[in-house]
């Protein structure tokens, strides 16, 4: 198996979130495109082989079911906190994207690979969706906004008490690309232990 060190190094390293205001609303992405980066987002590592992902996918009429419910879960249990805005913009962001998948973690019944491994097996296949994106020329974002903690929006998206959701991946052609990113000197973030 080859790789080409060059175009990878380069692909994660051009990677750019792109929000949902810089999509090109209303262009659809091909749901076939779509399934490629689920299967890509599959191969991440998972301990024991738990595969802990869970995926679910909106588009067409399906972004409005989840506009419709996100605000109105979050107008229903945000109390004293809530604003118009942010009720606004729960109801708009899904429409601005192709699809929007609901990024979930579900728990093996009886594992004893700890949860936060799970978690970060499913933060692994968020970036391989991530990098499969950007191979495509499209844009994606994952957030953990709006209402991924809450415990009442977990049955919409098929996850149970033990399971988490751990945000949405909106997916859509770029109009207003991102800029370039920039990271500290890895010097700063690196401790070599030689000896």
């Amino acid at each position: 198996m080859q790789h080409n060190a060059e175009s990878i190094t380069h692909l994660i390293r051009t990677r750019r979130s792109v929000f949902p205001d810089q999509f090109d609303a209303g262009k659809p992405v091909p749901d076939e495109i779509i399934e490629d980066i689920l299967v890509n987002a599959t191969w991440a590592p998972t301990h024991g082989h738990n595969e802990p992902w869970h995926f679910t996918v909106f588009t067409g009429k399906g972004l409005k079911q989840l506009a419709s419910f996100q605000s109105e879960l979050y107008k229903k249990e945000a109390g004293t906190s809530f604003t118009e805005k942010k009720y606004l913009k729960l109801q708009q962001q899904p429409l601005k994207a192709s699809h929007v998948i609901a990024i979930g973690m579900k728990r093996a019944m009886h594992t004893r690979i700890p949860e936060v491994e799970d978690i970060e097996a499913v933060a692994c296949a968020v970036q391989n969706i991530y990098l499969s994106v950007a191979a495509y020329h499209l844009g994606g974002y994952w957030t953990t906004g709006g209402i991924t903690y809450y415990e009442n929006a977990k049955s919409f998206f098929g996850l149970k008490e033990a399971d988490r959701l751990l945000g949405f991946f909106y997916i859509g052609h770029v109009a207003v690309p991102s800029s370039q990113g920039k990271r500290a000197d890895i010097k700063e973030k690196t401790t070599w232990i030689r000896e």
